[in-house]
């Protein structure tokens, strides 16, 4: 019988990749009878996401951002950590949850060590290949770590453990008849999905529209570009269809996917890889990252599960180029997908969080 009264503290933000997870995870506990609370910052992409589903009590604390580069905000932000970690003792004192799940970002770190100021167990998972800075400092203090990639699980050591990452069942549920029609194409031609990520990718956006042309003689290309990046040039092109962002009614549009092109955020590479998705990648640039993208594209190539143009090496010809070699290798990649191990962590990170428990 599953025992209910219990309370779990979830938190991580800064990009939407920290709360996604959260979302599939969030409907299985209220099933076991958990109570909700969700620590994040007052103003992150995971307040209004979060603050909007019932039953879930948000709470906002201060944070500062973790960076690898010099700023002056550098200076003032440890300050706002520590004074986000009272905070965060204080609410876990509060609270008194039995468990607290951190999906990294850095608004986690003044989280998770208030968690562990009053003992209480924490769980923390990373999407990417390599660990981020905030789960690197949330170590010491959580008895177990969960990892979407091999080889991120062998860096973090005993505590680690690759498990996926946890996807919502709606993703799985997409209608390809609905999602034609959304789109506005009539299922003859193969259909191409470009997705950037939640802002877009203004260089793969340039470049395949500049393909466009060719593209369409293969494909109907249904482009989500992000906000603010519509062309309205582009507007009624035949076999061209451009939204910004798809919410309720991407499962459908990705039901109707034939062949994504894609940057490479973990949490989309293992939603296309759940999917059995042919995928090409083109990560975002090492120049404007800490490099995870590439080193996440790299490792699904490695294991044939995608193929990977490197934005620097990308133009409107290369692009071209690698989505007919991608879509002409669709059996290959199809197949190795459907052998690898399961993308979706869901169950896996739910056990994990009654594991650690019992410790």
């Amino acid at each position: 019988m599953t025992k209910t009264n219990r309370k779990i503290v979830l938190t991580g933000g800064g990009t939407l990749g920290h709360v996604t997870p959260h979302l599939a995870l969030i409907p299985r506990l209220m099933e076991q009878g958990y109570e909700i609370h969700y620590i994040g910052t007052e103003k992150g992409m995971e307040a209004a996401k979060i603050r909007s589903i019932p039953g879930v009590t948000y709470h906002a604390v201060k944070s500062g951002k973790l960076r690898r580069y010099f700023s002056w905000q550098n200076f003032t932000d440890p300050f706002r950590v520590l004074a986000g970690a009272f905070q965060s003792a204080r609410l876990m004192g509060k609270i008194r949850p039995d468990v607290c799940f951190s999906k990294g970002g850095f608004v986690a770190v003044p989280v998770v060590v208030g968690a562990w100021l009053h003992r209480i167990p924490v769980l923390c998972h990373e999407s990417d290949l390599t660990p981020g800075l905030a789960n690197k400092l949330c170590k010491p203090f959580a008895r177990k770590i969960a990892t979407t990639f091999p080889e991120c699980a062998q860096a973090l050591g005993d505590k680690a453990e690759m498990t996926g990452t946890p996807m919502r069942p709606e993703l799985f549920s997409g209608s390809r008849a609905k999602g034609l029609s959304l789109l506005h194409f009539d299922g003859v031609k193969p259909v191409l999905m470009m997705m950037g990520g939640s802002s877009g990718a203004q260089a793969v956006n340039a470049a395949l529209r500049a393909a466009l042309p060719r593209l369409t003689e293969i494909f109907d290309v249904a482009h989500i570009c992000g906000k603010g990046n519509l062309d309205d040039t582009l507007e009624g092109t035949p076999g061209y269809t451009q939204v910004e962002f798809l919410d309720a009614d991407l499962p459908d549009a990705l039901a109707a996917a034939d062949c994504v092109l894609s940057r490479a955020g973990s949490n989309a590479l293992m939603e296309f890889q759940a999917l059995a998705k042919p995928l090409l990648l083109v990560p975002y640039p090492k120049g404007a990252s800490r490099g995870d993208q590439i080193l996440n594209a790299n490792s699904m190539s490695k294991r044939g599960l995608c193929r990977v143009l490197l934005q620097e090496d990308m133009t409107a010809d290369t692009l071209y180029d690698a989505l007919v070699s991608t879509w002409q290798d669709r059996e290959t990649l199809v197949a190795a997908v459907k052998a690898a191990p399961p993308a979706d962590g869901t169950q896996r990170v739910l056990e994990m969080i009654e594991e650690v428990q019992k410790k």
